[in-house]
């Protein structure tokens, strides 16, 4: 069983796996930033990339329900404790 198997509301913590994948995005926005691309429109590019490939994954409704619970999770830091996984 993969990440991919389980569904998104049943994953709080970061595998293994994701802690490497994340390791691989935060290195991605360093050299855009190295050749002057905007972190925000970074940010906007992964967002866009990131949902459209967890629709093609687990379609519309699914997405959209893991979607509707990121306000609270942004308000509780769950984002804000990501970035100390960069350093």
């Amino acid at each position: 069983m993969n990440d991919n198997d389980v569904p998104l509301t049943d994953l709080p913590e970061l595998s293994a796996i994701k802690q490497a994948a994340l390791s691989y995005v935060t290195d991605a926005f360093a050299e855009a930033e190295l050749d002057g691309l905007d972190a925000d429109c970074m940010a906007q590019a992964a967002l866009f990339a990131a949902f459209q490939e967890l629709v093609a994954t687990y379609g519309e409704e699914a997405v959209a329900d893991y979607a509707a619970g990121l306000p609270d999770k942004i308000r509780t830091g769950a984002f804000s404790m990501a970035v100390s996984l960069k350093h």
